[in-house]
């Protein structure tokens, strides 16, 4: 169990400490050109820890410089906690929750959340499945139903149509989930094609954009197989879309009960949250404490301003 009182949770000198060791595991690199011998931390009275100097391009940074972090006035001890309980919290944590934790503003809680969102988006992930692998599809909605408005809701305030979320499991495996602008097989057999490898097995339900299309997955995968869920029908034999239910029913209970409103510009933010976790889960052998690691590696060379 991780002992929330630790240094790298209370102090910040020690969290600067942590997050390099991290960030540059091999030694101190200039984030601006990529040098790693001439530099050389600033010890003078009017320089401040964790500040250095690259002799070769002559620029200043600390261990910040190049992330998500980069100019945030929170101490970085804040940051590490908020790192893992993002990281740790199986069905999302909320802004609310931490700004309470931390002892920040409500804003800045909710920005720091978005910047652990990014931090953990995968920037070059690999295509699903291969070799044999089983790849579970299935699409699921967020969001409110705007076929009935709410009484006293004016538009503009939060009345959205549901959003659309196609998702691929790996059973075993990884997941990736993606905010799509339509459920049809003109939007979702593209994405398919490119994310999944060939020679995979795809398990989804009877809905027509897998099983009534001129060419059926079958022809493009190792094989198709589907349940029909229109007739009761969840599991025959190993076919069934069950791991990719369990994947949406943890999205869900944190989107409902812990985050409640989403914004669609920010969907993809949360789907990267929740994919993250699923990924580095403890069923694939991860601690919180590596999972929390994971995701501050995941803060270098990215950029997130509040606008």
């Amino acid at each position: 169990m991780t002992d929330l009182t630790a240094p790298i949770y209370t102090d910040p000198e020690a969290a600067r400490q942590h997050l390099e060791a991290i960030r540059w595991p091999n030694g101190t690199a200039c984030p601006h050109c990529g040098e790693a011998e001439n530099v050389k931390p600033l010890h003078g009275a009017s320089h401040r820890n964790g500040l250095y100097k690259c002799y070769s391009c002559k620029g200043h940074f600390s261990v910040t410089v190049g992330t998500v972090f980069e100019k945030s006035k929170v101490p970085l001890n804040k940051w590490v906690l908020a790192a893992h309980l993002f990281a740790s919290s199986k069905k999302g944590i909320s802004a609310h929750q931490l700004h309470r934790t931390l002892g920040v503003t409500y804003k800045t809680a909710w920005f720091m959340m978005h910047r652990l969102r990014e931090a953990a988006r995968d920037d070059n992930p690999d295509s699903m499945g291969g070799g044999g692998t089983v790849v579970e599809v299935d699409e699921t909605f967020i969001g409110h139903d705007t076929s009935i408005k709410p009484r006293g809701q004016k538009k503009g305030r939060g009345y959205h149509h549901k959003q659309k979320v196609l998702a691929l499991v790996e059973r075993g495996g990884r997941v990736r989930s993606t905010h799509v602008p339509a459920v049809n097989a003109a939007t979702l057999r593209p994405i398919l094609r490119e994310q999944i490898k060939a020679d995979s097995h795809i398990m989804t339900d009877e809905a027509g954009q897998y099983c009534l299309t001129k060419t059926p997955l079958s022809a493009e995968f190792l094989s198709h197989e589907y349940v029909q869920h229109g007739i009761g029908e969840y599991v025959r034999g190993d076919i069934h879309t069950n791991t990719i239910e369990g994947y949406f029913s943890i999205f869900k209970r944190g989107m409902k009960g812990i985050y409640q409103h989403c914004r669609p510009h920010h969907l993809k933010r949360y789907l990267c949250e929740f994919d993250f976790r699923y990924n580095f889960r403890v069923a694939l052998g991860y601690s919180d404490d590596e999972r929390a690691e994971l995701l501050l590696k995941g803060i270098d060379g990215k950029r997130l301003t509040y606008a």
